[in-house]
This record gives structure tokens, sequence and C-alpha cells, in this order.
């Protein structure tokens, strides 16, 4: 198997990483190579520099599923180990890049690097490239709104509950995915039934109501949805995070044991009303609300 490919961590798998994969593709086809991406797990900062390791948007599993989905045949998982790490920049070409995915052609972002210590970068890539026989590609990152794409900015969107332009740089919605387990029944009997998601997800939107997409795993059922992510102020029970969602179609069926959650846009903060009552009359306010965005946020997603 000869290659053409891409390196790099991919989390969340943004327009400037589907740049690079577009890329890969029509180097695969113009010289009959199988289009490969080489990713690393764990993420290598929580190797050589812990303290400042990035949450990530995307796990493992989620990311190869993005991946996959864009195009890449071969996806190549190197464990990030403190050996690994103690490779130099010749080693980490000649053993993985050439040895052992025989990369015909390497595509990759303006600020790569690569060996230990972060010692190689694009220009000694391409150095390597005309000694080892595989052509380079160094694609600039691109840009929306003026803001570089790039997984760091879009983990600040997120987490400031900016989804909407988290949005337009992944190129889709920012989602959640996780088990419904059972909630605290109040919702139920006071204000409106919810789908309640337990996360194992680093990065969670801010508090507040969103406008969203909800699916079952495993399975074809999608609902238009209203998503709380908050601590239950009005009930003043409780000082977990929950995230709850209310949807806005029909169930139809048995509860979802597992669920996706795609967040489109933010409808307001959380905040404390002064009753139950109070609080459904919001909630169906939000509904209706989310009923006339969802109109135009799903030609955009």
């Amino acid at each position: 198997m000869r290659t053409a490919l891409t390196i790099g961590n991919f989390d969340g798998l943004h327009l400037g990483h589907k740049q690079l994969i577009h890329r890969v593709l029509e180097f695969s086809r113009e010289h009959h190579l199988t289009p490969a991406l080489l990713t690393f797990d764990p993420h290598p900062t929580r190797v050589v520099a812990p303290d400042r390791a990035p949450k990530l948007l995307t796990n493992l599993a989620h990311r190869k599923e993005l991946i996959h989905a864009a195009g890449i045949e071969h996806i190549e998982v190197l464990p990030f180990t403190p050996e690994l790490a103690k490779l130099t920049p010749r080693e980490f070409i000649e053993q993985i890049v050439v040895g052992k995915l025989r990369a015909r052609a390497v595509v990759v972002g303006d600020n790569f690097r690569f060996g230990n210590k972060a010692a190689g970068d694009v220009y000694l890539l391409k150095e390597m490239g005309r000694e080892f026989g595989f052509d380079t590609d160094v694609l600039h990152a691109i840009s929306w709104r003026g803001t570089v794409i790039s997984s760091s900015a879009i983990r600040a969107r997120v987490q400031s509950g900016d989804v909407s332009r988290a949005c337009r740089m992944l190129g889709r919605p920012y989602c959640l995915e996780g088990e419904v387990v059972r909630g605290h029944g109040v919702g139920k009997k006071q204000t409106v039934p919810t789908l309640n998601l337990t996360t194992q997800a680093e990065v969670l939107p801010a508090g507040g109501v969103y406008v969203t997409r909800t699916s079952e795993i495993g399975s074809s059922r999608r609902w238009h949805s209203v998503t709380n992510i908050g601590y239950r102020p009005t009930f003043g029970d409780d000082n977990r995070l929950s995230i709850e969602t209310f949807l806005l179609d029909p169930l139809e069926g048995a509860t979802p044991h597992e669920i996706r959650v795609e967040f489109l846009k933010r409808l307001r903060e959380e905040r404390k009303f002064e009753s139950p009552e109070a609080l459904k009359a919001q909630i169906l306010r939000d509904a209706n609300r989310a009923q006339r965005l969802l109109r135009s946020l799903e030609v955009l997603y």
C-alpha cells in the first residue's frame, strides 16, 4: 500500500482539516495512491506537557467516524508514548511516514511540526521529501470572518455558548453524545418531559438554552429539540450540571438509550423562575421560537 498522507491531531475535524483531506484525495486519484491519515492517541500534549493539554472536541471514536466519512480509506492511530516523543524528525519520517505508511505524498498545514521537541517544520519536511522520495504539499490555514479556523478557536466558541460560529468553522453542528439517564422526575410532573443526557465530552457549551437536533445513536430516529445546560435554579435542589432535552417532535416509541444532541443556536441564558409554571411557560415560548429558527438553520446544516 502506497499512500497520500496527511498528519495531525484533527480534533473536531473542522473545515481546515477537511481542506487537507480534500487535497489528499486529489493526490490519491491523480497518482493511484491510498488516501491515508496519521493521528495520535492520546493527544501529544498530554504526554509532553500535560498541564497545557487542551480539552478535546471529539473523542477518538467520533473522530475516526468523521474522517472515514470524509473519504479517508486508511486511518493510522499511533499511540503517543514518551518513546515516540523522543524520535528525531529524521527518525519519525524514516520509521513512520516512509517505513510504516509508505507515503508518496504528504499534505500538511503550514504550522506543522514533528519530531522530538517539535524540531521539524515544513521546510525540513520538504527537504526530507526530496531525500526520501515523496511530494510535499503545504496548505495555508483558512479563516472565517477574520478568525483563523482552528480547534482552539472552535473550543473557545463552544465554551462561550457561541455554537452558531462554531458550526460555521466545523462545517456541521457541534454535538454531545451519551446515555439517556433518569432525571429528577420534576420536569415530567411540573414542567415538560425531557431526555436527560450524561456525557463524557470534555468540551461543553456554556450554560443556557439552545436550539438543537437530537438523534438516537444506532437508529434513524431524529427529532427537533430544545436543550438546556445548567443547574436547574428554579428548583434549587441540586448543584450537579444537567443536560435536558425537550423534543419538539413526537417520541413515538421507546425512550432512546443513547443519543446525539447537535447544538445549532443559543436562545438565552439559564435563569431562575418564580415557579415551575412560569418555567413551563418559558419552555413553550422557547419551543415556538426554536421551531421558527429551525426552518432557516436546517438549510445551513
